[in-house]
């Protein structure tokens, strides 16, 4: 586990320990500004494929299968492949907080990618 990067909803208030804040939702959060979401970067290409999104629709249930998939556009898409190593690279450097909008704060892709870069980290 890496201390620093962490995963926190964004409709959590921001807090100086978050470091860099990352969303990492191809759609804006419902009900959040621009201001309070106090973002550093939003990185839409590092999300889930729209069609692989509305596949696994939040549904814990389908998340193993979502993970698998998530984890398959992680490794097979150029554009993320650069995003995970920009990733790596603020990680590296100070503490990442990627911040997500899903109401389940276990089975979404932020978990999915926190788990991604700390596996790369430990290479």
């Amino acid at each position: 586990m890496n201390e620093n990067l962490v995963v926190k909803r964004i409709y959590e208030p921001a807090s100086e320990e978050d470091g860099i804040r990352i969303l990492v939702d191809r759609i804006w959060p419902r009900g959040i500004s621009k201001d309070k979401a106090q973002l550093d970067r939003w990185m839409k290409e590092i999300a889930p494929s729209t069609e692989l999104r509305k596949e696994f629709n939040h549904k814990p249930e389908r998340f193993e299968e979502f993970k698998e998939q998530y984890i398959k556009e992680l490794q097979g898409d150029d554009e993320k492949k650069v995003a995970i190593q920009e990733l790596l690279h603020m990680i590296g450097e100070e503490k990442v907080t990627l911040l997500f909008g899903a109401k389940d704060e276990v089975h979404n892709q932020a978990v999915v990618l926190k788990e991604v870069l700390e596996c790369e980290v430990e290479i």
